[in-house]
């Protein structure tokens, strides 16, 4: 257990009612959730619109029917992604309150364990597509908000790249600090941003009213059959419009499902509307050619405190993808798809408020590469939707697998729903899929790594696992021998941390070899992942009493808890085994791995597996055991 991360156990997840909040909770929690939820999404209107202009152009004037037929796109994405999708229905796919595509992931399989080899392949997937989500949305969010500057004053254009990678490195500056303090103005800031999206596109809307016939879809059908050539380009383009949806789901366990939902039906979409009207009506009228119509069409005397308003939304947008990236690492290596990371936990009342050192460094240095290597958010554009698009692709798949066999959904409507849904996420996956060579090879080249590298880490554990149990002997044969003829007895309590509580640990065994003594009371303890975010403290412990020298102790932690050893150990007192700390030692076992032709992976997957395993957090410290308490016993493995 010590060398490798707990082994999930795949269960029945029990859904738990997610408890609406107090009504008193709601207005406060629909203002955070503006701060969190929707900085991804309320930015878009920045640059998605224009950069759909630019395609539907083709180097060409903007004619009127493209603007009716690219906002009438726009519209619909909007409507049937985010509010049918996401509101109406993913939403209701929550793990005990928790979302997220390893949530999803974890109630598929337990819903459909059949497959479980399969959808966790698929979840792999999802997951690996958001980590080039997280490197992208902050570098194209402020990147194309410093890029105002140059609206302002053309002096500004030498100076947007350097803007903003000082920005960005203030920003993951301050992430070791926790966003507890900070989240304190990101709703109302994001609020005076959604406000100024409204107010601006409203009044602009007068510009040229027929700018409303784009709510029908007719526009945007006819748009796409008479264009065929640019239409394809243009709706991977319409698709930066949703870019973000998935963090209604991502952040459902902070907000609860009915804060979210109104925040986006009172005041996110209705304001998104406004807008994006408003720069159509505004490039009808001829005020503007599709070049920057969401700067261009702000007064004077409001550009700069515009451009700052959006500078700031953007930070808060980069910001909850950040944060996004912690909790699915954390996510990942509680389910055993990655190896330990050291997490840091910057508030004392919210568990979920992180901070992981090395991948806010690995996030970083990604974001500032992006910039420096694109130097436009134009440029970035094309580098955005896939993997955008394959995640919510993604859910889609996991979605049907929970209608069906969650809800008990007939065939034929849980079909129907998935194929609408699947036709436009294929839609727009393709579509994005075209713009590979103009920089979408980033999205697929980050989530290729993220893929390789989690799939090695599993497929590396399961040899091990298996390789190492093969030279074991088993644990109840062990303790029935050590039990009538005890070698010498010492007082105490020794605790030996393993992956498979049916096998004697290896640190018992050399223990027994070069000491030659055994404590009065030995445990054999397992750390075991649930297939859900949290477990109740009475669930936490199981305990097996072998004889009077041996008990085998089994802790079960949610995949979204942080294992606190020594804490949940102290709940064994209510079962009988009288825990104490200071007589306690915990035995561990540091394995020192080797490569070898026979592991059944290549070469280069067990080198890969074998730094990852060395790059792996301290067990001691993940498991939050005092170092005085702690003695580690080395092996050598060849894998």
């Amino acid at each position: 257990m010590a060398d490798a991360n707990a082994r999930s156990e795949a269960g029945e997840v029990q859904p738990a009612p997610h408890a609406d909040p107090a009504p008193q909770n709601v207005k406060a929690l629909m203002l955070a959730a503006l701060g969190v939820v929707y900085g991804d999404i309320g930015t878009s209107p920045i640059y998605a619109f224009r950069e759909a202009l630019h395609a539907s152009a083709d180097g060409g004037a903007v004619t009127r029917e493209a603007v009716l037929g690219v906002l009438s796109l726009i519209i619909w994405a909007l409507t049937l992604i985010v509010t049918v999708k996401y509101v109406i229905f993913v939403l209701r796919a929550d793990n005990r309150g928790e979302g997220g595509t390893l949530s999803l992931m974890a109630l598929a399989r337990a819903s459909y364990p059949k497959r479980a080899t399969l959808i966790l392949g698929v979840g792999l997937c999802g997951a690996a597509l958001f980590f080039g989500d997280a490197i992208i949305t902050p570098a194209i969010s402020v990147l194309s908000a410093v890029e105002g500057l140059g609206v302002v004053t053309p002096a500004f254009d030498p100076f947007v790249v350097p803007i903003t990678l000082v920005i960005l490195a203030m920003l993951f500056a301050v992430q070791r600090f926790g966003t507890a303090s900070v989240a304190r103005i990101f709703g109302p800031v994001m609020a005076l941003w959604f406000l100024a999206l409204g107010v601006s596109g409203a009044y602009h809307i007068a510009d040229d009213l027929s700018i409303l016939l784009a709510v029908n879809p007719y526009y945007a059908a006819l748009y796409l059959a008479d264009e065929p050539n640019v239409a394809f380009v243009t709706i991977g383009a319409v698709f930066l419009a949703v870019t973000g949806a998935e963090a209604l789901y991502v952040d459902l366990g902070h907000f609860g499902r009915k804060p979210i939902v109104l925040a986006w039906t009172v005041i996110v979409f209705p304001c998104l509307l406004l807008n994006y009207f408003g720069q159509g009506a505004f490039v009808l009228s001829g005020a503007g050619n599709g070049d920057m119509p969401f700067f261009n069409m702000m007064p004077d005397w409001a550009l700069l405190p515009v451009v700052i308003l959006a500078t700031a939304a953007t930070v808060i947008a980069s910001q909850a993808v950040i944060s996004g990236a912690y909790s699915l690492t954390r996510q990942a290596v509680q389910l055993s798809l990655l190896p330990r990371f050291e997490v840091q936990h910057t508030s004392e009342t919210q568990s979920g408020q992180i901070y992981l050192p090395r991948v806010n460094f690995l996030v970083a240095l990604g974001v500032m590469l992006l910039v420096v290597g694109f130097g436009a958010s134009s440029a970035l554009a094309s580098a955005y939707g896939i993997s955008v698009t394959g995640e919510m692709l993604v859910t889609t798949v996991l979605l049907f697998v929970v209608m069906r066999h969650r809800w008990k959904w007939q065939l034929a409507g849980a079909l129907a729903l998935t194929c609408l849904f699947g036709v436009i996420d294929l839609g727009f996956f393709s579509a994005n899929v075209a713009k590979v060579l103009d920089g979408g090879w980033v999205s697929i080249g980050v989530a290729a790594v993220m893929g390789l590298i989690m799939w090695t880490w599993v497929r590396g554990s399961r040899f091990l696992f298996e390789k190492t149990r093969k030279n074991e002997i088993p644990l109840d044969f062990l303790a029935n021998n050590l039990a009538a003829k005890p070698p010498q007895l010492v007082d105490g309590t020794a605790v030996f941390l393993t992956s498979d509580p049916l096998s004697a640990p290896t640190a018992l065994m050399h223990s027994l070899k070069h000491y030659k003594v055994l404590h009065k009371q030995n445990v054999i303890l397992s750390v075991i992942t649930a297939q859900e975010p949290k477990v109740s403290e009475a669930d936490r412990v199981g305990i097996e009493k072998l004889n009077d020298l041996f008990m085998r102790v089994r802790l079960n932690f949610g995949y979204m808890e942080h294992p606190n050893i020594p804490k949940a150990l102290a709940i064994c007192r209510k079962q009988g085994w009288k825990f104490d700390i200071m007589t306690t030692s915990f035995f561990l076992s540091r394995r020192a791995l080797k490569a070898s032709p026979n592991s059944g992976m290549p070469v280069w997957q067990d080198k890969l597996f074998i730094m990852l395993a060395r790059t792996a957090a301290d067990a001691t410290e993940y498991f939050q055991i005092p170092t005085g308490r702690v003695v580690e016993v080395g092996t050598q493995v060849a894998i």
